[in-house]
C-alpha cells in the first residue's frame, strides 16, 4: 500500500477516535471561536477523496519529480536546540563531555552560525524558515507597537470570527476564527511540498497558526493558551493574609473545610453569552488520614479522581468548560502541591489546549495533533510550556521548573523520534526548547555571587545544570546519529547562543532623561511600568518598545507623530545612536552597556522593512534592556541589577552571540548564516533556490 494510502486511512480511523470540541475563548472581551465539528468533518472528506485521487496525485508528483533536477539526498533532518551556546559547546567539547558532539564535528563540521538582528527566538526562526532577513518575514520582536493605539501587541494575534448568530441569549459564532502568525513570505517546506517532498516540522516557532503543505506539522511558539494568553499560571493559597503581586500568573483563594482544600480553575470567559463571565471548574483536595503520609492527597475534579503528593506534579488531568449548548471547551494542566500545611499552596500550569480535540488548529493536518496524542499521551501545548514566569515570581522552585522542563522535553523526544520512523524521505525538522528555557534561568548559576540574581537564592547546588544539560543533548545526538544514513544528511542548529544578564538598562528613562520623550508626572517613577500610557507624544520624538527597539514618533505613522520623515528623522536616528554609545554604567566599573546601535533602514531590506523600528541597540554581554522597557516602562535609573531567575539571555549584540552549526557533511563556507539553512535545504532536494531568498545555499561535500 502507497504511503498516501496509509495516511489516508489513519487520518479516517483518526477522525473516528476524536470527540467533538467545540469553541474556543481569549483574553479580555474574549474570542469566539467556531465548533471543530465542521473542522472534522471536512478532514474526513478531504482523506476519502486523497484514497480516491491518490494515483492521480502520485502520477503528478511523479511528472513534478523529473521536471526537476535529481535529488542529492535521501533525507535531511535538522534538530533545533534553541540557544544552544556554540563557545560553551566548544569548552564542553574540549572537556570531553560532549563525545557526539566532537563525533559529528570530526565526520563533518562546526561552524558558529550568523543570527539575526534582533538576536531572538521569533525574528531567528522566521528568519530560519523563509530564508529572508525581518524586512521580508515581518517579525521583529516578541512585542511591537500597535502605531494606533501606541500599545505594545504579540507579534502575532487572534480574533474572532466576523460574523455570529443570535441564538435566544446565545452567540453562535460563525466561521472560522482570524489567527495571524505574523509571520510573511514562505517557509521552505511548503517549496518542497511543491516540489513533491514530504516533511514533518514539529514545534519550529512561530508556526501557529499551521499553513497547509504537503507534509505534517505540530505548531510551536506563540500558540496560546485557553485563557488566549501566551501563559497564565495559577497560584492558590489557603492562607488569607497572604498577597502576591503576579504578573503573568493569578493568585486565587483555597477554602479548608473539614480536611479538604476547595478551589476553582479560573478558565475561559464565556464565548456564547455577551458579558457571560468566566467559566470554571470546582475541585477539591482531600488530605488521606488513618496512617497514610500527611503530604499525601487526593484531587477531585469533575467526577475524576487522581492523587498528589507533595512536590510532585500530577500528571496531565482533561479538562471540560462548559459554556452550553452541549459545547466544551476543553484543555490540559497539571497539579503541584507546593504546601500542605499550616496552610495549603498550590500551582497550576497553564491551561493548555487538548491536542486530542483542540479547540482551534494547532496542527496541520488537523488530526496530527490528535495522532500524537492518541499514539502516546497527552502533552504540552502551549508555545512556550515551561514556565519561566513561575520561577521568576518564586511561585515554584528550581527543582519543580527542572522537573517540568523534563516532562516536557521527554514528549518532544518521543514526537521526533515518532516522525523519524514515520518520516523515511524527505525532511525532519524538531526543534527542542528545553535548551533555551534552562540557560535562560540556571546559566547565573555558573558565575556564582557575582550575578545579581543569586543574592538570596541557592545557587551553588545548580551550578552544573546547564553543564549537564548540554551532556544530555549530546545522549540525544547520540540516539539520532544511530538512526540517520549514509545517504542522509543531518544537521544539528541553534538560533543564537547565550550570555549573562546582570543588568538592565531603561531605554525610556534613558530617552526621557535626554528630552527625547516627555512623560507625566507620575509616569517616571520606577514603580511604573508602562511610560506608553503616561507620554506626551505632542512633546515625545522617541520611545523604547521590546527587547532593544526604538521608535521615532514619526508623523503619519504613529498615532500622534511629530518627526518629519527625510532629514529631521535621519539626524534624530544618528544623534540618538551617538548618546547611546557614549552612556557608561556607574556601578558597573564604567563598563559600556551599548556595543552598537543598529539603523534598521541600512539592516532590513523588504516592503516591510519600514514597519520594524528604527533603531536597535546591541548591548555587551552582561547587559539587556531591563524588564519595564520590553512594556514599554521605564524606571528612577538608567540602569539597575537584574535580580530574577531569569539570568542570561541573548537580546544583546548578535555577532557576541552566535547561533552554532553542526553537519555531517562537511561545509565549504566558513560564516554560515541562519538563512543560508533554507535555500541549503532546498538545493540538497534539486530545487532552485527562490530568487527572493537573502540567504545562499550552502556548500556540502558529497559522502
Amino acid at each position: 500500500m502507497s504511503p498516501i494510502c496509509r495516511r489516508g486511512l489513519t487520518a479516517c480511523c483518526l477522525l473516528l477516535w476524536v470527540s467533538p470540541a467545540a469553541a474556543y475563548v481569549g483574553p479580555g472581551a474574549g474570542f469566539a471561536f467556531v465548533s471543530i465539528f465542521s473542522l472534522l468533518w471536512v478532514s474526513l472528506l478531504l482523506s476519502v477523496a486523497g484514497l480516491l485521487l491518490w494515483p492521480i496525485r502520485w502520477l503528478v508528483r511523479l511528472i513534478v519529480r523529473r521536471a526537476r533536477a535529481r535529488p542529492r539526498v535521501k533525507r535531511l533532518v535538522i534538530v533545533g536546540l534553541d540557544g544552544q551556546d556554540p563557545e560553551l559547546t566548544e569548552q564542553f567539547m574540549a572537556e570531553g563531555l560532549l563525545p557526539n558532539f566532537s563525533r559529528l564535528r570530526d565526520r563533518g563540521c562546526f561552524r558558529r552560525l550568523g543570527t539575526t538582528l534582533p538576536a531572538e527566538s521569533p525574528v531567528a526562526w522566521s528568519s530560519f524558515q523563509t530564508g529572508c532577513n525581518p524586512g521580508k518575514h515581518r517579525i521583529f520582536d516578541f512585542l511591537v507597537p500597535n502605531r494606533r493605539t501606541m500599545r505594545p501587541e504579540l507579534c502575532s494575534r487572534l480574533g474572532a470570527p466576523g460574523r455570529s448568530l443570535r441564538l435566544g441569549r446565545y452567540r453562535i459564532p460563525l466561521g472560522r476564527p482570524r489567527s495571524d502568525s505574523g509571520r510573511r513570505s514562505r517557509p521552505f517546506w511548503q517549496i518542497l511540498g511543491e516540489h513533491g517532498v514530504f516533511s514533518s516540522i514539529l514545534r519550529v516557532p512561530l508556526t501557529f497558526p499551521p499553513e497547509p503543505f504537503d507534509g505534517v506539522l505540530l505548531s510551536g511558539m506563540c500558540l496560546p493558551d485557553l485563557k488566549g494568553s501566551q501563559g497564565t499560571y495559577f497560584y492558590y493559597t489557603s492562607d488569607p493574609q497572604e498577597q502576591r503581586e503576579l504578573t503573568s500568573g493569578m493568585q486565587l483563594p483555597l477554602q479548608l473545610t473539614e480536611g479538604c482544600a476547595r478551589g476553582s480553575l479560573s478558565g475561559p470567559d464565556n464565548p456564547l453569552v455577551d458579558d457571560g463571565g468566566e467559566l470554571t471548574l470546582d475541585f477539591r483536595i482531600k488530605f488521606m488520614h488513618n496512617g497514610a503520609p500527611a503530604d499525601t492527597a487526593e484531587l477531585n475534579l469533575d467526577g475524576r479522581r487522581w492523587p498528589l503528593r507533595l512536590g510532585e506534579y500530577s500528571p496531565w488531568i482533561r479538562l471540560a468548560f462548559r459554556p452550553g449548548l452541549g459545547i466544551a471547551l476543553r484543555g490540559l494542566c497539571r497539579f503541584l502541591l507546593l504546601e500542605a500545611e499550616p496552610h495549603v499552596r498550590l500551582y497550576v500550569t497553564p491551561l493548555q489546549l487538548d491536542p486530542e480535540h483542540p479547540a482551534l488548529p494547532i496542527s496541520h493536518p488537523a488530526i496530527y495533533s490528535s495522532y500524537l496524542a492518541k499514539s502516546r499521551d497527552s502533552f504540552a501545548t502551549l508555545g512556550v510550556a515551561e514556565d519561566t514566569s513561575a520561577l521568576n515570581e518564586r511561585i515554584i522552585d528550581e527543582e519543580a521548573f527542572l522537573s517540568q522542563c523534563q516532562s516536557i522535553h521527554e514528549e518532544r523526544e518521543q514526537m521526533f523520534f515518532d516522525a523519524l520512523d514515520k518520516t523515511p524521505r524527505g525532511a525532519v525538522v524538531c526543534v527542542f526548547d528545553i535548551t533555551d528555557r534552562v540557560q535562560h534561568m540556571f546559566l547565573r548559576c555558573m558565575e556564582g555571587d557575582r550575578h545579581p540574581a543569586n543574592r538570596g537564592r541557592e545557587w551553588r547546588r545548580h551550578r552544573h545544570v546547564v553543564r549537564d544539560l548540554y551532556g544530555q543533548m549530546d545522549d540525544l545526538l547520540g540516539r539520532v546519529l544511530e538512526r540517520i544514513g549514509d545517504d542522509e544528511i543531518l544537521m544539528v542548529m541553534s538560533d543564537h547562543g547565550f550570555k549573562q544578564f546582570r543588568r538592565g538598562v531603561n531605554l525610556n528613562t534613558w530617552l526621557r532623561q535626554k528630552g527625547f520623550q516627555v512623560t507625566e508626572p507620575e509616569g517616571a517613577g520606577e514603580a511604573e511600568d508602562d511610560m506608553l500610557r503616561q507620554m506626551q507624544w505632542s512633546q515625545t520624538s522617541a520611545y523604547a518598545l521590546g527587547f532593544g527597539g526604538i521608535y521615532l514618533n514619526l508623523k503619519g505613522r504613529e498615532a500622534s507623530g511629530i518627526v518629519t520623515p527625510g532629514e529631521e528623522a535621519e539626524r534624530l536616528k544618528r544623534q540618538i545612536a551617538s548618546e547611546l554609545l557614549e552612556l557608561r554604567d556607574e556601578e558597573g566599573d564604567q563598563e559600556q552597556p551599548v556595543a552598537e546601535v543598529y539603523d534598521t533602514r541600512e539592516a532590513y531590506r523588504g516592503p516591510y522593512a519600514d514597519e520594524g523600528p528604527d533603531l536597535v541597540v546591541g548591548f555587551h554581554p552582561g547587559y539587556r534592556v531591563s524588564w519595564n522597557t520590553v512594556t514599554g516602562g521605564g524606571g528612577d535609573a538608567v540602569i539597575e541589577d537584574n535580580p530574577r531567575a531569569w539570568g542570561a539571555d541573548h537580546s544583546m549584540d548578535p555577532p557576541q552571540v552566535p547561533g552554532m552549526l553542526l553537519c555531517n557533511r562537511r561545509v565549504a563556507e566558513e560564516n554560515p548564516h541562519i538563512v543560508d539553512l533554507a535555500p541549503t535545504v532546498l538545493d540538497q532536494f534539486g530545487i532552485t533556490t527562490p530568487g527572493y531568498f537573502d540567504g545562499a545555499a550552502l556548500t556540502l561535500s558529497e559522502e
